[in-house]
């Protein structure tokens, strides 16, 4: 994507009333008035807020945000002029059920208030195979604990994902940290019992791992 399409995005993103851009400053110092007001003050509901975790592009909060209107959903990403995609979508087709925040993952704390989340989706993120990269690995022990954190008691998190490291390292760590895992499976779409949310939405790049002949693995899990 050239500069100029990036800048014409981020002008657009100001605009949009379902995009959310918070400072890091704003966030650590406590000065982001919708942690634990998101109900309240930006869907005017009281409904579950589900997150979707590197959103990307943000078709997976679409997609879920259509399939379940008694719902709220939450992309978040760093790169706004990906999720720009996403939120002129949502506002082309009038759902008021999901909305976009630009941010790193690793500030979610600052964020949301303790158990403000109901359930939190994580759909292909980057690996990060190499040893020295194990920190942003989005299902490592440090993550884990920001998720429990921010979700409910019997709150729970969805990983989906094309590589069989990142399925294998999870449930490895879920199993050896004692976390309750509720489903695991190889390949979704071999599977007759595959949740309609993991089978029923496909990102782009989801489309193109099929082709390529690459299962597509899932793990829903609770972190204790």
């Amino acid at each position: 994507m050239g500069s100029k399409n990036k800048l014409k995005r981020f002008r657009e993103n100001d605009t949009f009333k379902n995009v959310v851009q918070p400072t890091r400053e704003e966030l650590v110092d406590g000065k982001f008035s919708l942690k634990g007001n998101w109900n309240r003050d930006f869907f005017h509901n009281d409904k579950p807020i589900v997150l979707e975790l590197g959103c990307g592009k943000g078709e997976y909060s679409v997609g879920l945000a259509q399939a379940y209107p008694e719902k709220n959903f939450i992309g978040i990403d760093i790169k706004g002029a990906r999720f720009w995609r996403g939120a002129k979508t949502a506002l082309e087709e009038g759902l008021d059920n999901v909305g976009f925040m630009r941010t790193q993952i690793e500030l979610i704390e600052y964020a949301f208030a303790k158990a403000e989340i109901d359930e939190i989706w994580i759909t292909f993120p980057d690996p990060q195979i190499k040893y020295k990269r194990t920190k942003h690995r989005m299902t490592n022990s440090e993550f884990l604990k920001r998720y429990k954190h921010v979700l409910k008691s019997d709150g729970v998190v969805n990983l989906k994902t094309d590589s069989e490291f990142m399925h294998g390292y999870t449930l490895g760590l879920l199993h050896g940290e004692g976390h309750e895992i509720l489903d695991a499976n190889h390949n979704v779409y071999k599977n007759e019992y595959s949740p309609k949310e993991v089978v029923g939405i496909q990102t782009f790049y989801e489309k193109q791992y099929l082709e390529q002949g690459k299962p597509i693995t899932y793990i829903k899990f609770r972190v204790k």
